[in-house]
C-alpha cells in the first residue's frame, strides 16, 4: 500500500464498515510505520485495470505480531482473496520474527472466523465492546507462527504440485486427440506382443 492507496482504500473502508470506518488520518498514521524499519506491513489487491478491491494490514512489535485489518470488495468475497491477503500478512510476520499472530473479529462474523481457522487461529478470549458504536464483542485469534509456516509451506508446495500437474495435463494429448483411446482399444491391434 501506498499513499495513492488511501483514496480508494477509504472508501472501501466505509462501504465495507460504516460505523466504525478508520478515518484517512489513521491509514496515513499506518503508512508512515510500513517502512523496511518499521513496525507495519501494509499491502492491497487490485484488478487487472488497477481497481482496488482488497487490502491488509499488519504490526509487528517485538515479536509479536496483529493483523490490523482485512478487507475485501463485497463483489470479490468468496474468491479466495481474503485468503491471498491473510497468507501475505502470516509470512510477513513470519519473515519479521513474530511467534504469534494475533487478531479480533466481530463475534457476528462468521465467515471471517471460518477463514481465520482454516488458517490455524484459535480463539483466546474476547474483548467485550470492542467495536464502536456499535458495542459489539471481538473475538480474539491466536496463531502460532511456527506451526503455520509448516502449514503454508505445505499449501504452497501443494499449489506448486496442482500448477506442475496441470501444466503436464495441458501438454498431454487428450484421450479423444488419440487413434486409440486407452479404455476402448481397436480389437483388430493385439497389445501383448513385443512389437506393440
Amino acid at each position: 500500500m501506498r499513499w495513492w492507496d488511501i483514496a480508494p482504500v477509504l472508501a472501501l473502508e466505509l462501504e465495507l464498515f460504516p460505523e466504525d470506518a478508520w478515518s484517512a488520518g489513521m491509514f496515513w498514521s499506518e503508512l508512515a510505520e510500513a517502512r523496511p524499519d518499521g513496525t507495519r506491513h501494509y499491502t492491497v489487491a487490485v484488478t487487472p485495470d488497477g481497481t482496488l478491491v482488497g487490502y491488509a494490514g499488519l504490526m509487528a512489535v517485538a515479536g509479536e505480531g496483529d493483523v490490523q485489518t482485512i478487507a475485501v470488495d463485497g463483489r470479490h468475497q468468496g474468491t479466495g482473496l481474503g485468503a491471498a491477503l491473510l497468507a501475505d500478512l502470516v509470512r510477513e510476520a513470519a519473515r519479521r520474527g513474530c511467534a504469534d499472530l494475533l487478531l479480533e473479529v466481530r463475534v457476528d462474523n462468521l465467515r471471517a472466523q471460518r477463514l481465520y481457522e482454516r488458517f490455524g487461529f484459535e480463539p483466546v478470549g474476547i474483548r467485550r465492546g470492542y467495536y464502536q458504536p456499535a458495542n459489539v464483542d471481538a473475538l480474539v485469534m491466536r496463531l502460532d507462527l511456527a506451526e503455520a509456516a509448516a502449514n503454508v509451506a505445505a499449501a504452497d508446495e501443494a499449489a506448486a504440485d496442482e500448477a506442475a500437474a496441470n501444466e503436464a495435463a495441458e501438454a498431454a494429448p487428450a484421450p479423444e486427440d488419440l487413434d486409440e483411446p486407452a479404455d476402448h482399444p481397436r480389437p483388430d491391434v493385439k497389445k501383448d506382443t513385443t512389437h506393440g
